[in-house]
Parts: C-alpha cells; sequence; structure tokens
C-alpha cells in the first residue's frame, strides 16, 4: 500500500493536509534562494533550486496519488470537488513556488542592493500567510468530525480571518517591494522586467495560500 493509500485508510482528510504540508516546506525555501541571489551566489542559487525542484516534485507526487485514492464524496457537506479545489490552490504554492527558483537560476540573478530588504519581508509576509493557511486546513478532519459543530465553525472563521490579515499584509509588503523595483527600473534596464516577475510570484504564493484556506468558508457555509 502507498503512503497516500494509507493515509486514506485513516482519513480522507489527511492526504489534503500532508501535501498542504509539502507545499509550504517548497515555499519555505524561497528565502534561502533570496538570500543566495542577494549574495550573488550562482552555485548557491542553483542548490536552493534543486531543493524546491525535489520538495514540488514530492508535492506532485501526493498531489496525483490523491487525485486517484479521493472518492466521489466523502463526508457531510464535503464534496470531491471541493477537495480537488482546494488541493489545486495549494498545489499553486509549490508550483509558484518552483517558478521563483527557476528564474532565479535561469538568469543568475543577484538582487540589486535596494531590492534585497523589501524582497525579503515579502517572503516572509508569504511564508506567514502560507503557515496559517495550512493551520486551517489541519483543521478539515475536526470540521468533519464534529460535523461542522458552532464551536469549531467559529474556531476556524477566527482561523480565516487572520489568514486573510496576513494576505493583505503580503500584499502591501509586494506593493513596497515593487515601488522600489520601478524607482530603480531605468538602471535595470530589460532586466526590470524579470524583478516585476519574481516579486509578483513571490506575492503569488500568498495569494495562493489564502484562496485553499479561504475555500474552507464555503465549507462552512454550505
Amino acid at each position: 500500500m502507498s503512503v497516500i493509500g494509507s493515509l486514506f485508510g485513516r482519513s480522507p482528510i489527511r492526504p489534503m493536509q500532508a501535501h498542504m504540508q509539502a507545499a509550504t516546506e517548497c515555499a519555505s525555501q524561497v528565502p534561502a534562494l533570496l538570500a543566495a541571489m542577494a549574495a550573488g551566489d550562482g552555485d548557491a542559487i542553483e542548490r536552493e533550486r534543486a531543493k524546491i525542484d525535489e520538495l514540488e516534485h514530492r508535492a506532485d507526487q501526493l498531489k496525483h496519488e490523491i487525485r486517484s485514492h479521493l472518492p466521489k464524496r466523502l463526508f457531510m457537506a464535503v464534496e470531491r470537488r471541493d477537495m480537488l479545489e482546494i488541493l489545486d490552490y495549494q498545489d499553486s504554492v509549490a508550483d509558484v513556488a518552483q517558478d521563483v527558483a527557476e528564474l532565479a537560476a535561469l538568469r543568475r540573478m543577484k538582487t540589486p542592493a535596494p531590492l534585497v530588504a523589501p524582497l525579503a519581508a515579502l517572503a516572509d509576509a508569504a511564508l506567514k500567510t502560507c503557515a496559517q493557511s495550512a493551520t486551517i486546513i489541519n483543521e478539515l478532519d475536526e470540521l468533519v468530525e464534529t460535523g461542522f459543530g458552532r464551536h469549531e465553525v467559529a474556531r476556524v472563521e477566527e482561523m480565516i480571518r487572520r489568514l486573510n490579515e496576513l494576505e493583505s499584509e503580503a500584499d502591501e509588503a509586494g506593493e513596497a517591494a515593487l515601488r522600489v523595483l520601478f524607482s530603480i527600473e531605468d538602471e535595470l534596464g530589460v532586466g526590470a522586467y524579470y524583478w516585476y516577475d519574481l516579486i509578483r510570484w513571490v506575492g503569488d504564493i500568498a495569494d495562493f495560500a489564502e484562496r485553499a484556506g479561504n475555500r474552507i468558508r464555503l465549507l462552512i457555509a454550505s
């Protein structure tokens, strides 16, 4: 029996939680990648890219196994399409982290000094959003076991409120990084285009994490 199969034997929710953890681990390597870029260390950038690729591949394997094993209907108001939508958002967290690493490695990007601190702040805000989303996903089994009981629902709704706050903070950090980028874009020339993509992608990590957690709100309301 596969690892994912054994998880399904215990709970149909556990594999989703395992996948979110894998996606979060993938995104968690981005600060180290940014540190290598700030140092202009091409070899370190390649090493961090390899780590992210490996973690993204692990998340992909989990995703494919979940899709293969997920039954047509789970419990209560939780349906297969709901789980698959959450799964897609979770998977996008890992995919975007990989996109960031590939761009940095292929272009051997060295971070301009004015962008080092804003990018680090953005990555930190994005990872806090991921961590909060993972906490919410970890409440799925409790929601199901309590039959979406009032107390548990209220607790999760408060978690989602905090998730939205964290994603807003990531948005603000992304805007701050873009303002710095636009202030030096003449110096960067065509390279500014790639920095724009990289900043937006780091911000997308927070966006997709928020979408995964927010999808739980719709389950609660259904």
